[in-house]
């Protein structure tokens, strides 16, 4: 058999690798992704928009040798088919390069270890117009001092300093870049917030990492909301290939009971709609989320379901991860799985929302309204014509029955259901049925029994508790009574 060797053309290849398609943000959290290997435990990024303008990551990892650097600077420094620590963030050994040179055309890597301190540098000017070839260039100790922030790594005893420079991505087709770098600072942080929040929190078993940007601090976005009463159904547990895929359901609470604060940080610019489904993680990281995976389509009455499904790095193969870390597939053994547990969440969302958070009443209540299908599966209310207070009414009133009735037709004709099904799929509060009306209906509820004969006004009173809307008050209406408001 006869080859020959057939190198890629260094400029050709590194110019088209820049397209494979990363934002800023998946970008900056592919660098965040080494920092976490090598143990940082806090990462600075800088943003400089002014004259020469640039990028700047630094955290306070172990660093690496001037071998261990020269090698992480080469493309495919890693076959992804070697088996990983089973906390390595990493897969395909082209995350720091391709990510960086998505954004900038001059990449320099400065390192520190045992004192020692080294730097590369990746210039894809330099090798199209002078070098032709893979040329990366080793910078020398004077040449290091002049970089932006090489103070950072100086003071340091140990860690690594990656700059962007020439960034000519970033600017593309725009006149004020300090706009530009305010607007990715703002998308930036929301993502980072997100993808390593359980990092930033400081998970069990994890290193705390704190994350800075222009010395600001990012906090962690929850996409569960755990510390308040989410309903946090069981664990399950996918067995594939031996290797352990946990599966946690959450049921966020109602919208009535999220602050505003909250709603944003749940549903973010997209909502709370678009946000359900599954958030996968790759050894806590955050992949990929929002998704059913094609198991389920996203509605509104499972807009409150969210999956919490974490995966090994041994199971990469099976999920498809792309280079980026931005998507992944799950194999059939875990779908199959997935749809038994999707079954549960989707029910546990829409009792939420049908209930806006209170305990299931007994189908024994008696309600306002009567649900009602017909012979070919449509669904209409009409008013509950049996309900105490309209037999009451009749009774007392009985010439006006036939008119009673046609009002209520009519009440139940007009019902504006697409209206209403807007309203309570919308994200923002809805107040009729909360604490905040059950001033109202103790109102109501007086001024019904004043005009209740006193001989029968203890059992019209038990009856009315037991009926709608009044059994949503129960214990509001039982106070009341105690204090001697309601006789």
């Amino acid at each position: 058999m006869n080859t020959i060797s057939l190198p890629p053309y260094a400029p050709v290849l590194m110019e088209s690798t820049r397209a494979i398609g990363y934002s800023i943000e998946a970008a900056i959290a592919d660098l965040i992704d080494n920092s976490i290997v090598a143990k940082a435990s806090s990462v600075d990024i800088d943003f400089f928009p002014i004259g020469e303008a640039y990028i700047s990551i630094f955290d306070n990892g172990c660093g690496m040798d001037k071998n261990t650097l020269i090698n992480a600077m080469k493309y495919g420094s890693r076959n992804s088919l070697d088996v990983r620590d089973e906390n390595d963030l990493g897969r395909y050994g082209l995350g720091l390069k391709m990510a960086s040179m998505s954004q900038c055309r001059i990449l320099t890597v400065i390192s520190k270890q045992n004192g020692e301190t080294n730097g590369c540098q990746w210039n894809l000017d330099y090798i199209a117009n002078e070098s032709k070839d893979w040329s990366l260039i080793l910078l020398d100790e004077e040449t290091l001092e002049q970089f932006p922030n090489y103070e950072k790594i100086k003071n340091a005893e140990h860690g690594t300093l990656i700059i962007w420079q020439n960034l000519d991505r970033l600017a593309v087709g725009e006149s004020q870049i300090e706009k530009v770098f305010r607007d990715k600072m703002a998308i930036i942080r929301e993502h980072l917030s997100l993808v390593f929040h359980r990092y930033i929190s400081g998970e069990i078993g994890l290193i705390k990492l704190n994350i800075r940007m222009n010395d600001r601090s990012i906090e962690p976005i929850d996409p569960f909301l755990t510390k308040k009463s989410t309903q946090l159904m069981d664990e399950e547990i996918i067995v594939v290939r031996g290797k352990k895929v946990k599966v946690k359901p959450f049921i966020l609470p109602h919208t009535s009971k999220l602050t505003k604060a909250e709603l944003i940080q749940l549903g973010g610019k997209d909502g709370l709609r678009k946000l359900q489904g599954f958030y996968v993680y790759r050894n806590k990281r955050l992949l990929i989320w929002g998704t059913w995976f094609r198991l389920m389509r996203q509605g509104d009455l499972t807009k409150l379901s969210r999956v919490q499904v974490d995966i090994p790095n041994s199971l990469d193969d099976l999920w498809t991860l792309d280079i980026k870390k931005s998507t992944a597939t799950p194999p059939e053994e875990v779908r199959n799985n997935l749809k038994t547990i999707i079954n549960k969440i989707a029910e546990g969302s829409r009792r939420t929302w049908t209930f806006r958070g209170k305990k299931e009443i007994s189908d024994k209540m008696v309600h306002v309204w009567n649900r009602k299908i017909t012979r070919d599966g449509n669904v209409f209310y009409e008013v509950n014509s049996e309900h105490p207070m309209v037999v009451d009414f009749i009774n007392r009133y009985p010439q006006s029955e036939k008119y009673l009735t046609n009002i209520l037709k009519q009440i139940a004709l007009s019902l504006p259901l697409n209206q209403l099904y807007i309203d309570l799929t919308e994200d923002e509060k809805i107040y009729n049925d909360s604490d905040a009306n059950a001033k109202n209906i103790i109102d109501l509820l007086k001024s019904i029994l004043s005009t209740t004969p006193d001989a029968d006004r203890k059992s019209y009173l038990e009856t009315l508790k037991s009926i709608e809307p009044f059994c949503n008050f129960a214990e509001e209406i039982d106070k009341a009574i105690k204090k001697g408001e309601i006789q």
